[in-house]
């Protein structure tokens, strides 16, 4: 062997090994990734559960099935969903829902979203303590509101119409969202309302042109907030709206719990119909609801 393989030899031998890869910040062992994938999976099963078991019994034929599930699995079928479309008033329902909703959405968002911006941008006398006042009517439970409002309702001629019911919702949606959008704002910079300005916009070409498209994750959230809420309203559905033809699906579904009270396959089938809406837009919004759900916190 040559001297000059024996020195190679000892130099690799005398070399010290290569240190192991540090692990990188916020980099998570297989452990703690494996660990973290178990809880959402469970978290996930948790959620899905009380749905997936709410349309399976929907699709037993016999109103006791819920006793004895696993029956249903060889004769499932589809006649409860059938049986609520074609003998309820199920699109009436549906009609004066998507009427009563989406109107209070898109007004008590408009509403809410110049509230917001003005209290955010604008530094009137008494501006704090205005949205205080906003969070102090919230703090009215409804048994106190709906005398006084029927009353005025009344006098103005609007008891069981769309445009009454609307706006009485506006009342409950208006100041929560009002709050979380001046969050919102808060984090837009005032240099885009600078530039509107040197650009020759008014106050309000600003709010509409260049604020409301960067605030579409805070409208996404409140308008999803006031769409909910009014979706699951019932004391003031059933108060001020008269005709059944009118009813919403919150005071439907009570008037129809109460006739089939012991057929819990048409009630299984009524609430999965019923939680369509919601699905559908829920999906049409989610894509700006985590975006505007964790934005508002930054300032305040």
């Amino acid at each position: 062997m040559s001297t000059t393989t024996v020195e190679t030899s000892a130099t690799t031998a005398a070399r010290p090994s290569a240190a192991p890869r540090g692990r990188r910040r916020g980099e998570r062992g297989p452990l703690a990734a494996l660990t973290t994938h178990g809880i959402l999976i469970v978290a996930s099963l948790i959620a899905l559960f009380p749905v997936a078991w709410l349309f399976f019994l929907s699709l037993g034929p016999d109103k006791d099935d819920y006793l004895h599930p696993g029956q249903i699995w060889r004769t499932m079928t589809f006649d409860n969903y059938s049986f609520v479309l074609q003998h309820t008033s199920f699109f009436d329902w549906l009609k004066s829902t998507l009427i009563v909703v989406l109107g209070t959405t898109l007004i008590g968002v408009l509403i809410a979203a110049s509230t917001g911006y003005a209290v955010s941008r604008m530094r009137f006398p008494g501006y704090r303590k205005f949205m205080w006042l906003l969070l102090l009517t919230q703090m009215f439970p409804i048994a106190v509101l709906i005398v006084p409002m029927y009353q005025i309702m009344s006098d103005l001629g609007l008891i069981d119409t769309y445009q009454g019911l609307i706006l009485i919702n506006c009342t409950t949606v208006v100041p929560y969202s009002a709050w979380l959008l001046k969050g919102y704002f808060d984090t837009i910079p005032f240099e885009i309302d600078e530039a509107g300005r040197v650009d020759g916009l008014s106050p309000f070409g600003t709010f509409v042109r260049l604020i409301l498209p960067l605030a579409k994750p805070g409208l996404a959230v409140a308008a999803f907030y006031s769409f909910l809420t009014v979706f699951g309203e019932v004391a003031f559905a059933s108060t001020f709206m008269l005709s059944d033809d009118k009813y919403t699906f919150a005071v439907g579904l009570q008037t129809f719990v109460s006739e089939h009270d012991a057929q819990r396959n048409l009630m299984a089938a009524a609430a999965v119909l019923i939680a369509i809406p919601v699905a559908i837009f829920f999906y049409l919004v989610q894509k700006n609801l985590v975006t505007g759900l964790t934005a508002g916190g930054t300032k305040g």
